[in-house]
């Protein structure tokens, strides 16, 4: 059984479904309700979008190198993972069949060496992109103010995906933890966690799995990733997720590109453990085998966009 409750206080557009469960009460906040914020996000309408590389990537986590300056987009509005650096292709392109009405451009992240450039280590790496949230605003969004982030994801025919088994793609964000982690009480970085939806490749395998397919993995549970939805169909996907005042984040899903529902919520967890007191900024991350030769999936996103309840 559930029920929708809105809260006039915080607006007659914000409304929280609520699940009654035996034993549950969950309330979960749809992606997208609210107000949007303008200062933040992209809509990659602007024919002159560009990336600006600054190459080469950071490649801290391998070998501690920064090598700044780092990347950025000339709109301001997108920076590298200092941690893993930024995907190797970046580029504005025309909006696939399908896409949000009236689209004209949307980006295409894909990366060929997703480890250090020029030493191939063999295994599955990633790049990070950043959308510059915190920054532009001046601070975090609260918990409190019940911040959601909602993209349109393109995913490709299967016979355009890397042939290898595992997570091609990530849609995340970056929170702050009302429960920090034990650490030095001399450092002042944050205890930051990453919640967010994976996409993971399973290629046919003879009589047990005629045919290609993928799946969401939801990060996290108490415990870590765990395997979500099948993904049999590919084109546009509408990615979601928020975050209530209990600190609690909702993983959200559905083919199309039409707004979220209550009905498309995959997921609601406390990742690892953690309540969020705050939400940073969110992030897309391409994965690679990074065999120094092959090309990651294409993947494209467009208009993704932050909003707040109260």
């Amino acid at each position: 059984m559930s029920r929708l409750m809105c809260q006039s206080a915080i607006g007659a557009s914000t409304c929280l479904f609520i699940l009654l469960i035996p034993g549950i009460l969950l309330a979960q906040l749809v992606p997208g309700t609210g107000r949007k914020i303008e200062q933040v996000g992209d809509d990659f309408e602007d024919p002159q979008w560009n990336y600006i590389g600054n190459w080469p990537k950071s490649t801290e986590e391998n070998n501690d190198r920064h090598n700044y300056p780092s990347g950025k987009s000339s709109n301001g509005r997108w920076y590298e993972g200092m941690k893993r650096g930024q995907p190797d292709f970046l580029r504005r392109v025309p909006t696939p069949t399908g896409g949000l009405a009236g689209s004209e451009g949307a980006l295409m992240m894909r990366s060929l060496q997703t480890g250090i450039p020029g030493v191939p280590s063999y295994r599955t790496q990633q790049d990070d992109l950043i959308a510059d949230t915190m920054y532009r605003l001046g601070r975090p969004i609260s918990s409190g103010r019940m911040p959601s982030v909602v993209t349109r994801v393109y995913i490709a025919p299967f016979d355009r995906w890397e042939r290898r088994k595992g997570a091609t793609f990530a849609f995340r964000l970056a929170c702050e933890p009302t429960n920090p982690r034990a650490r030095s009480r001399h450092s002042d970085e944050p205890d930051t966690y990453w919640p967010g939806l994976l996409i993971d490749f399973h290629p046919k395998r003879g009589e047990k799995q005629p045919e290609d397919m993928a799946s969401f993995r939801i990060r996290a549970s108490r415990n870590g990733d765990y395997r979500g939805p099948a993904i049999t169909e590919t084109g546009w996907w509408t990615l979601g997720m928020s975050v209530t005042p209990d600190g609690m984040v909702h993983y959200y899903a559905r083919k199309g590109i039409e707004d979220l529902t209550p009905e498309d919520r995959i997921a609601s967890q406390y990742p690892y453990g953690f309540r969020a007191r705050e939400m940073r900024t969110f992030f897309f991350n391409v994965l690679s085998g990074d065999d120094g030769k092959t090309w990651s999936t294409p993947w494209i996103v467009d208009d993704p966009s932050v909003y707040v309840a109260r």
